[in-house]
């Protein structure tokens, strides 16, 4: 997602939605709406802005203790790892499939639960 002023629109690189840059709450958004795709423009551990400028994977989602979900974001260029808050119009449908990935494909048997 490029830089873009707080009322300006954005295109997302990886599925062509345009979207405003501004979530309803008022926020600036972190990632696309329909695909949680975004693009490596901030450094996480500097602050400031990114050089990379590549595409951020959505891989998981985290719930801190304040309940509210994040996206946890690779950079398939640079591997750093970044999050952003969800927001109320994101896809809930792809939000859902990060967070049970962990349970549809855990590293070992679930059966072994039932055996204790």
């Amino acid at each position: 997602m490029p830089r873009t002023a707080l009322n300006s629109v954005f295109s997302c690189a990886w599925c062509g939605r345009t979207t405003s840059a501004v979530a309803d709450d008022g926020t600036r958004r972190g990632h696309c709406p329909s695909c949680l795709q975004s693009q490596h423009v901030l450094d996480p551990v500097e602050g400031g802005s990114s050089d990379c400028r590549g595409r951020m994977s959505p891989i998981a989602v985290a719930v801190p203790r304040t309940g509210d979900w994040m996206v946890i974001h690779r950079c398939v260029r640079c591997d750093e790892l970044a999050s952003s808050p969800t927001r109320a119009d994101d896809n809930q449908l792809v939000l859902m499939r990060l967070a049970v990935r962990p349970l549809a494909q855990p590293p070992f048997p679930l059966e072994a639960f039932g055996d204790r």
